[in-house]
């Protein structure tokens, strides 16, 4: 049967021209060699090889198999190359659920250097709000899942990487933009601008408004957080939005964050896994540097 080592001998004897030469590159005894090509020859009926003097010279069935060997070879130390990537964590695909609007822009703040220190891993993010992140991930179609509000079960873990603050963003013309904080009662005449996530899974309602029996004038959802800022900017409406975002939209628009109460509202973000799993190296280095995106907020 033709098997690889047969056509790395034919290579070498084409490239060495001689048995001891090709023996020697190959790290075998003559005899091995001579041994395994004839069994090959006794299998295909025909001689690989013939003496020219020193040298060996190719049959037509020998320059056959070097034909073969020239496109197979490569392909096979091409796929162990990838293999042992894979294995040392090098290479590969992370694939990311998100259930957080906002996060997103958060996580732009990671992927740029992960696939600079990672070129050959790929990155999928996908957005789980529209498709369910804790089923997504216990059925293997994720391998991570990016959350401020983790649902902690059985068979999952999840690890804080980055903390922040959840505001109120109000235009400069609103009248709670120089309070220390905002309290309940103040927005029962403001237009609540949210993205299109029901109320209950929504902070500034679950954690401020409900518990405190406070309502708004309207509520209304816009997907977009640059467009949503815009909207409050123009004193359309206010919003609730991680602190560090809002920050990062001050200089261009007429928008201020504004406490959530005199306590305020503290979040996570939280990277979800399956437990128990050992991660390859990529994995853990995205972890470390979702870790250290603090300075870059």
């Amino acid at each position: 049967m033709l098997e690889r080592h047969h056509l790395a001998i034919i290579h070498a004897v084409d490239k060495h021209g001689t048995l001891t030469e090709a023996a020697n590159a190959l790290h075998l005894t003559q005899s091995a060699l001579s041994h395994g090509i004839k069994k090959l020859e006794v299998h295909l009926g025909a001689p690989v090889w013939q003496k020219d003097g020193r040298r060996l010279r190719l049959t037509q069935a020998g320059q056959g198999l070097l034909n073969l060997a020239n496109r197979v070879l490569p392909q096979f130390e091409h796929s162990e190359q990838v293999i042992q990537q894979i294995a040392q964590g090098l290479r590969g695909a992370l694939r990311i659920g998100m259930e957080c609007h906002p996060c997103y822009q958060w996580l732009l703040k990671v992927v740029s250097p992960f696939l600079q220190q990672f070129p050959d891993v790929d990155v999928d993010v996908r957005q789980a709000f529209q498709f369910g992140g804790l089923g997504a991930l216990l059925g293997y179609d994720i391998d991570m899942l990016i959350t401020p509000d983790p649902l902690f079960q059985k068979g999952l873990e999840y690890l804080p990487v980055f903390e922040y603050e959840h505001v109120l963003v109000v235009p400069r013309s609103h009248f709670v933009a120089e309070k220390a904080f905002v309290q309940p009662q103040d927005l029962r005449h403001d237009v609540l601008i949210t993205y299109p996530v029901e109320s209950s899974r929504l902070d500034v309602f679950s954690q401020f408004l409900t518990p405190a029996g406070a309502s708004v004038k309207r509520h209304r959802t816009i997907e977009t957080t640059e467009i949503m800022l815009q909207m409050v900017s123009a004193g359309r409406g206010v919003a609730a939005l991680p602190k560090w975002l809002v920050e990062q939209h001050q200089k261009d628009l007429a928008i201020v964050p504004v406490r959530l109460g005199k306590k305020g509202i503290f979040k996570n973000i939280h990277l979800g896994f399956r437990a128990g799993e050992t991660r390859p190296e990529y994995q853990n280095a995205f972890i470390e540097m979702a870790k250290q995106t603090d300075h870059l907020m």
